[in-house]
């Protein structure tokens, strides 16, 4: 048996070329993902559900990690907007604690919030979407990211006013260099001078949360466009692998439907986490 699709090519909605000046925000990765912080805002959070509670600690604590004024203030409105900005689709800030205690490595972290950073920020996320549809074609093209490849990918947008998308050319290597960083951190690209990546392997904790996100948010036929996978630049080669591993935990289960095989969270997405966050 296989499992259900609607037979056609994997395929993912195309994002519009267009984006309002207010959605573009050039300095967001140069923050990295950074992941203990990022961490302990959502422990904060967590604590006391309260967004503004969350900053009067942060600051007077200094979480901030002994940064400029300027610096913290800057890292705190960049890993907020990801988590209080983060849809439905992923896990809510107040859980996000007990799925991160789950993970056995930092890249299981790091693939986690990179999902929260794709979401929230729509530059990131419009040259994410280039490199999945890709994937989801089945053009068998390697994982480019250098400065050449990113700048040509962004010169094709322009703002929704008709404006053309325009930064002087150290502005630009420097958001590249913070995609990069990004690329690293969840295991796409190796070595710090490494422009060309691969498919990075999935943790157990980041699998289902892209799956999760997959499943919650689909426009069409998830299982035929995992967006969370491609996202994390899983091929389609890949698939049915990774939805036999989460079959094999007790949070997804194969039903079979009408001679083919379904694949179904066995209650909601991330119910998983409710019950304590075990698997």
């Amino acid at each position: 048996m296989t499992l259900v699709s609607d037979g056609g090519r994997p395929s993912l909605t195309p994002l519009s070329g267009q984006l309002s000046a207010e959605e573009v925000n050039m300095d967001l990765t140069m923050c990295g993902l950074l992941i203990e912080r990022a961490e302990k805002l959502a422990q904060l959070y967590q604590e006391t559900r309260n967004w503004n509670e969350v900053k009067d600690i942060w600051f007077s604590e200094r979480l901030s990690n002994r940064s400029t004024k300027g610096s913290s203030q800057k890292i705190y409105r960049v890993l907020t907007s990801r988590l209080r900005n983060a849809p439905s689709s992923l896990p809510n800030p107040a859980t996000l604690p007990a799925v991160l205690d789950e993970c056995t490595t930092t890249r299981d972290k790091a693939q986690i919030l990179y999902l929260y950073l794709v979401a929230d920020d729509s530059l990131v996320r419009y040259v994410v979407h280039e490199y999945a549809a890709r994937l989801a074609e089945e053009q068998h093209e390697p994982l480019d990211f250098s400065n050449e490849t990113l700048t040509h990918l962004l010169s094709q947008l322009e703002y929704s006013n008709g404006d053309s998308f325009d930064y002087a050319d150290s502005t630009m290597e420097r958001w590249c260099e913070g995609f990069r960083s990004v690329m690293r951190e969840i295991g796409v690209l190796e070595g710090q001078q490494s422009v060309v990546g691969s498919s990075p392997s999935l943790g157990d904790i980041p699998l289902l949360v892209a799956m999760g996100y997959s499943y919650e948010d689909a426009e069409d036929d998830w299982i035929t466009t995992p967006r969370g996978l491609l996202y994390l630049f899983q091929p389609e080669n890949r698939w049915e692998e990774l939805f036999d591993r989460v079959a094999n935990t007790d949070a997804w289960e194969y039903v079979e439907l009408h001679g083919a095989l379904d694949l179904r969270p066995t209650d909601e997405p991330y119910s998983w986490i409710r019950d304590g966050g075990e698997v």
